[in-house]
């Protein structure tokens, strides 16, 4: 408020009102996970807003939720690096003892609560997708 950047005010307080709505709406306090899978949401939100402006070639508003998108990812965990990723896909496969894609399910109920906010779950599930089928 101080510095005056009101872009970023208002992005940090769209990620207040989002967490205020969920415990209100639950009637919960939300854990630190929960927040995590909030912002995740929005980022999720933010990235599909912005496929379809670009699409529709509406580059302002394409730039104000890249904006927002940045903002809300500082908000996150350190990201994991592929490597680490990789590793922990491994550890998951072997422990469910996955033999092919119809054991997606249980590789990703394992890697879920370990990567939460960690890692895009997009992308770790085309992995897990490509690593069963392959």
């Amino acid at each position: 408020m101080r510095a005056k950047d009101s872009a970023r005010l208002s992005a940090v307080r769209l990620i207040l009102a989002g967490i205020k709505q969920r415990e209100v709406d639950e009637r919960i306090e939300l854990t630190d996970a929960d927040v995590v899978a909030v912002i995740e949401k929005m980022i999720k939100q933010r990235r599909e807003s912005i496929a379809q402006y670009e699409k529709a070639a509406r580059k302002d508003l394409a730039d104000v939720e890249k904006f927002e998108l940045e903002l809300l990812s500082g908000y996150l965990p350190q990201q994991m690096t592929d490597a680490e990723v990789q590793e922990e896909l491994q550890k998951a496969i072997s422990e469910s003892g996955a033999s092919g894609i119809k054991d997606m399910g249980k590789v990703m109920a394992l890697l879920k609560p370990r990567l939460a906010g960690k890692a895009d779950m997009g992308k770790v599930s085309s992995l897990v997708k490509s690593r069963l089928s392959g």
